[in-house]
């Protein structure tokens, strides 16, 4: 499994998986909100960033993460906001290969750790996750706006 940035040439296939990615969160975004997402994923000054998981010429998962300041280290957190690997190409190992390449620009930024959350539900995902990385003891809460 080769994972790598996104390019242009990723945007046809990025916006099957990310369809695919809403639709199994159950959430409808505007045509211009998912073109946005796509030109700061081309943006190296955005803090948005993306890497693909690609098997042969197929970009079969993808990963988006950001990073920011925090109160509690001297260095950066690195925030892993949506990985999705395409349903039919998933136990082949892309997902592990997206937290890892994640990692390795974390710790080259210097980052002190990578977090995400996942949905109490996502059973499959938390297989993944629970061998790679720490289940804490935080709770979740937002303010919809």
């Amino acid at each position: 499994m080769i994972t790598r940035l996104l390019t242009p040439e990723d945007k046809n296939r990025w916006l099957v998986l990310w369809a695919q990615y809403l639709d199994f969160y159950d959430v409808d975004l505007p045509n211009e909100t998912t073109e946005l997402v796509w030109q700061r994923i081309l943006d190296k000054e955005d803090a948005l960033q993306a890497y693909g998981a690609v098997e042969g010429d197929l970009l079969v998962g993808c990963v988006h993460y950001f990073f920011h300041g925090t109160t509690w280290k001297t260095s950066s957190y690195c925030y892993l906001e949506d990985l999705f690997v395409d349903q039919k190409q998933r136990s082949k190992g892309a997902g592990r290969a997206l937290i890892q390449a994640v990692k390795t620009a974390a710790e080259q930024k210097g980052a002190a750790k990578v977090y995400w959350h996942t949905d109490k539900q996502n059973k499959t995902a938390q297989a993944l996750y629970n061998k790679v990385a720490n289940l804490t003891d935080f709770i979740l809460y937002d303010i919809p706006l």
